[in-house]
C-alpha cells in the first residue's frame, strides 16, 4: 500500500454539506472522496498541460495544416 499524508483544506459550509451528504449516500469516507476528487482534479489538469506543450512543439516545428485544407473545413461549416 503506498503511503499516504495529511493535508488540511478549508471548504466553505455548503460544499462540506454536500461532501457530508454525498459520503454518507455513497458509503464512502469524505477522506477518500476529497482524494479522488484531487486526483481526478490533477489528472485532468496534467493531461491538458501535456496536450498543450504537444501542440505547442508541434506548432514550432511547423507542423500546419495547410491553407487550403484549412478554408475546406470553413467553407464546409458555412
Amino acid at each position: 500500500m503506498s503511503q499516504s499524508t495529511t493535508m488540511t483544506i478549508r471548504l466553505d459550509a455548503e460544499l462540506k454539506s454536500r461532501l457530508d451528504r454525498l459520503a454518507k449516500i455513497t458509503h464512502r469516507s469524505k477522506s477518500y472522496l476529497a482524494t479522488e476528487a484531487v486526483r481526478d482534479f490533477i489528472e485532468l489538469n496534467e493531461w491538458q498541460i501535456r496536450e498543450t506543450e504537444a501542440a505547442i512543439n508541434e506548432a514550432d516545428a511547423g507542423d500546419f495544416a495547410p491553407d487550403e485544407e484549412v478554408k475546406a473545413v470553413f467553407d464546409k461549416l458555412r
